[in-house]
């Protein structure tokens, strides 16, 4: 650390206390040497981690936006052991396959595509989640960081979407580098959106299948119909019609008894298809289960009714001087209804246009009411109350 700390008592000021808050005290992780970062044409946003299938259409959703943005392959054992090897001891299992999945990636940028680890500093950034948590979530950017610099890729920039702090969690990334404004948003969530209900529906499908095989094929063509249908700019409800005739097409048995088995818990571990939880979703099927996945939109929809019920606290704290009748918080309320609308709307529609029946959104409301006995709301770190509340709720 360069600074001086200013805040250890120098031994001929004794009895003199004006040393303290004099000087730079906030410790920064940042390169040594300044770095000329790529200008917003020429930088390339990194991201991913969700489903195979929700990478692929948020990639193509943001393209469309313009933006030079690519999602990085699905995380495998292979990142695991990069992530074990450059990262701290007793990280937990997502830290690692993330971590791990971007090192790799950039170490193949660096090796097998040819750039220099200057060059890919200077061009790359990775966007991530970030947040509070009961476990190191909100470690995650050090982690990402102290990696990165073990492998050769110091002053790597890192940003993440928070839960309760905004955008920039990360490096104080120049604004221009990112068009955050609100068809950003809306056409990332209806990328999410639509990944999530053609997720639905192959968990539905796929164990009643006659032909394995047949309904991973009609998702990899429903897939490339959505990912068309953002690039061209084209309707996505004509395009979810269009997918409801494609999977109409896999023939199915459904006098074959299957168990229903909730896959919950930790939210990238229940969510990710592949080696980060051991292709659990796929072991089951294999099994004779039908699973019940946790989809995006629950993260979503909790974010939601957690700021929801944050401002409703505030609206109710007796203010010494506060006026009678306060207004200030209206904008924000009306902000959080339009948006829950919107996700609700947006959602009925896609899954009405491709045929998702006897499905709603989880009523985060009856949630938190199941789960408010055995395990206190306020406690908003990672799932907060949902684990307890799907338990409750599925038996």
């Amino acid at each position: 650390m360069s600074a001086a700390c200013s805040n250890i008592k120098p031994p001929e000021s004794n009895g003199d206390l004006g040393f303290i808050n004099t000087g730079e005290t906030q410790w920064r992780d940042v390169p040594k040497a300044p770095i000329q970062y790529a200008s917003k044409k020429e930088t390339i946003m990194l991201s991913g981690g969700l489903t195979i299938l929700q990478d692929q259409l948020i990639q193509s959703a943001l393209q469309s936006l313009g933006e030079n943005y690519i999602s990085m392959p699905n995380p495998n054992f292979e990142s695991f052991q990069t992530g074990k090897a450059y990262g701290n001891r007793g990280q937990c299992n997502p830290t690692y396959f993330t971590v791990g999945n971007l090192v790799k990636y950039l170490q193949n940028l660096r090796d097998e595509k040819g750039l220099s680890s200057e060059e890919i500093v200077r061009k790359y950034v990775y966007i991530t989640a970030g947040g509070c948590g009961p476990c190191r979530f909100g470690m995650y950017i050090t982690e990402y960081k102290k990696a990165l610099r073990d492998a050769g890729f110091d002053g790597f920039r890192i940003t993440s979407f928070d839960h309760d702090k905004g955008i920039f969690q990360g490096d104080d990334i120049d604004d221009e580098i990112f068009n955050f404004t609100p068809k950003f948003f809306i056409t990332l969530i209806k990328s999410v959106i639509i990944g999530d209900i053609i997720n639905i529906l192959g968990y539905k499908m796929r164990p009643y299948e006659i032909k394995a095989g047949s309904l991973d094929a009609a998702i990899e063509d429903c897939r490339d119909l959505v990912s068309n249908a953002f690039l061209e700019k084209k309707s996505l409800i004509k395009t979810m019609w269009k997918c409801r005739r494609v999977l109409e097409k896999v023939k199915l048995n459904r006098l074959q008894p299957k168990a229903k088995v909730m896959v919950m818990g930790e939210f990238w571990a229940a969510m990710t298809e592949g080696d980060g939880n051991y292709n659990l979703h796929r072991f089951l099927e294999s099994e004779g289960a039908e699973c019940i996945p946790q989809p995006i939109i629950n993260r979503l929809m909790l974010s939601i009714w957690e700021a929801e019920r944050a401002l409703h606290k505030r609206e109710h704290l007796k203010v010494e001087g506060a006026k009678s009748i306060d207004f200030s918080s209206v904008k924000t309320r009306l902000l959080i209804k339009a948006g829950k609308a919107a996700i609700k709307t947006h959602f009925a529609l896609y899954a009405k246009a491709i045929g998702l029946h006897d499905y709603e959104i989880p009523d985060m409301d009856k949630l938190a009411r199941l789960s408010q006995e055995y395990y206190t709301l306020d406690c908003e770190g990672g799932e907060g109350h949902l684990e307890v509340a799907h338990l409750i709720e599925s038996v």
